[in-house]
């Protein structure tokens, strides 16, 4: 009986044995070899923030402040650790509802339950002051500090761009984010996130029981120090930029003011224009929707997203090509003979500095039949794809039907349209086409399409008497004055020079001479060369105006556009051309009765449009 009892007490005895070496093992396992284990016992003593650097500035060309940054609060948390929350009084510090507060909760355990989200993003320095003594009772929440854009001057929005939350694709596109990290989303902010962004930094804080920081873990040992961005130096004129808004407000189209010399854009405006404060802070959502929901487009980029039939500003470059060719001469006259296409009244022009002051449509008419029937081939179809093809290799060389390089985002900038031979066979039919089909392009209608910005390049070009230099709108970054180099590079039209000065006389005589079409943007004591336009589209007549001043060693050259305003280039155009011209050389505009007249005007037909210009196959011939 003795030894029944002994055997019990043995196999008892083994039983504890083995259990407490399984414990032993399991929690040697857990707290010597298992990481989760570290992790979640880290969890409720250590937090790690991270540590947002400053955004770099952004300034303009004269080093006037256009962009900084201002100090915000997020309200983060860790759902596991949240515990013993008096739920409505929270609510109640915080300024949310019960329905919201469980909303965003359930968004962090989705994200994840062990790891910091934001909870609530840029609270104000006011809004985290009447909580701040409060906030050791809410186990699991905790305060990370970052920075929000702040815009100097209401300017310059869909330039500078604006910067929002990141979302699913930029968080695949790019692992340096995480839920929560704010990232460029339009105009420089985005072209140049990677120099504005600067390194994230981190820093682990021991906390006690009561969610309370205590000190640093491990004396700061493994914290990493945030790096502030770099600053962004512009070509922009912020005063020249911020007239030319206030002179496109109450219009739809745009402005592009360019520095010939380098290719730096001085101003850049796309009306209506809004607010860049707008889209900072907690109302960016819903002051976004209310600018994207806007017919007019205040969103969109008109200098570099929208494509309009350039009109009678394209018989500039129309004329070089055909002085280049040998086609015309620079005496050479034609008879304005409106049974060809319709002319307004005016002598017929005995040359092509008359022509190009005039803005004679037959005599373009007859300029571009020479250039696209060289008389190379018997056949006039072939001998017309020829001249074609020759006549679209000199506009490509201007800027014309490709992108022009400038440093925004990519995405929906347009390239305008040089229409090629594959063009007209896939609309036409191979051999079914010849000049007779195409000459509304002879006076910048027809499928031609030009981008408000390479028109500003054209008058560039002019003003070089023959090159250009990509238009750009960042100098240089960072301490070291960095710069892309890409935008020093000369572009040669191929145009011999001395053609280009037929040119720059007759866009004086444009302004200036008798018969002109420009004379509203004569500026009192500068030599303005300038070349209206008036492009049919949609609805009323678009009023074109390009220009560059003064006519020797040009300081600026610009592309006016605005949209349905009858009346033609020269009459709301040329213009506003005028008084940029004079704000940005004289520094001030001394015609202050002028200049109400078309501050104040809003010449742009209402839309919706109440007609549209119906454009057939059969009208094109």
């Amino acid at each position: 009986m003795s030894n029944l009892y002994s055997d019990r007490s043995r196999v008892v005895k083994i039983i504890f044995i083995v259990v407490g070496v399984a414990f032993i093992v399991r929690l040697a396992a857990l707290q010597l070899f298992d990481p989760e284990y570290k992790r979640l016992a880290n969890l409720q003593s250590l937090r790690p923030i991270t540590q947002y650097p400053a955004r770099g500035f952004i300034y303009d060309r004269h080093g006037k402040l256009l962009v900084h940054n201002e100090a915000v609060y997020d309200l983060m948390v860790i759902p596991r650790m949240v515990k013993d929350l008096d739920t409505a009084y929270f609510c109640e510090a915080v300024g949310i509802t019960r329905d919201d507060f469980d909303a965003r909760m359930k968004k962090a355990r989705t994200y994840s339950p062990f790891a910091a989200s934001i909870f609530m993003k840029q609270i104000s320095k006011e809004e985290y002051a009447r909580w701040e003594n409060k906030a050791f009772r809410f186990k699991g929440f905790y305060i990370s500090q970052r920075t929000l854009r702040i815009y100097d001057r209401p300017i310059a929005a869909q330039v500078l761009g604006y910067v929002g939350e990141v979302n699913d694709a930029d968080l695949k596109r790019d692992k340096y984010y995480k839920i929560g990290d704010y990232i460029g989303k339009s105009g420089l902010e985005k072209s140049y996130e990677e120099v504005l962004r600067g390194i994230k930094g981190k820093k682990i804080m021991h906390v006690d029981a009561l969610n309370r920081e205590i000190g640093p873990y491990q004396h700061g040992a493994l914290d990493t120090l945030p790096v502030e961005g770099d600053n962004l130096y512009t070509t922009l004129d912020a005063d020249l930029q911020q007239y030319a808004e206030e002179l496109m407000a109450n219009k739809r189209g745009c402005v592009v003011a360019i520095e010939p010399s380098s290719g730096e854009v001085l101003a850049m405006v796309s009306a209506p224009c809004y607010d860049p404060n707008l889209l900072v802070g907690r109302v960016r959502g819903d002051n976004y929707r209310m600018l994207n929901a806007n017919i007019a487009k205040p969103m969109q980029n008109r200098a570099i997203m929208e494509q309009y039939p350039p009109g009678s500003i394209f018989k500039v470059a129309q004329a070089m090509v055909a002085l280049d060719l040998g086609v015309i001469q620079p005496n050479t006259g034609f008879v304005c003979d409106k049974s060809l296409v319709g002319c307004h009244n005016h002598p017929s022009a005995p040359t092509v500095q008359d022509a190009i002051k005039m803005s004679c449509n037959p005599y373009f008419y007859q300029v571009y039949r020479r250039v696209i029937q060289q008389n190379r081939h018997k056949n006039i179809y072939k001998d017309s794809q020829y001249g074609l093809t020759v006549w679209r290799n000199y506009m490509l060389r201007f800027g014309f039907g490709k992108r022009l390089d400038i440093d925004l985002p990519q995405g929906g900038m347009a390239s305008g349209n040089i229409p090629d031979t594959s063009y007209y066979n896939r609309w036409y039919g191979r051999g079914r086409w010849a000049f007779s089909t195409i000459y509304s392009n002879s006076i910048g209608q027809g499928e031609v399409a030009v981008v408000p910005i390479q028109m500003a390049n054209l008058a560039a070009i002019v003003a070089n008497r023959g090159f250009f230099y990509t238009p750009h709108l960042v100098r240089y970054y960072g301490p070291d004055s960095v710069r892309n180099e890409k935008y020093y590079e000369r572009h040669e039209t191929g145009v011999d020079p001395k053609y280009f000065e037929i040119a720059v006389r007759g866009m004086y005589d444009v302004v200036h001479g008798a018969g002109g079409t420009g004379h509203r943007a004569d500026v009192p004591g500068i030599a303005v060369c300038g070349k209206t336009g008036t492009a049919e589209n949609i609805g009323n007549d678009h009023s074109v105006f390009i220009a560059f001043a003064p006519q020797e060693n040009p300081k600026i050259a610009l592309a006016v556009y605005v949209e349905n305003a009858a009346g033609g280039g020269g009459t709301w155009a040329a213009p506003i051309a005028g008084l940029l011209i004079e704000k940005y050389i004289n520094g001030e505009v001394k015609r202050k009765d002028f200049e109400r007249n078309y501050r104040e005007a809003a010449p742009c037909q209402k839309l919706p449009l109440a007609h549209k210009i119906k454009k057939s196959k059969k009208k094109r011939r």
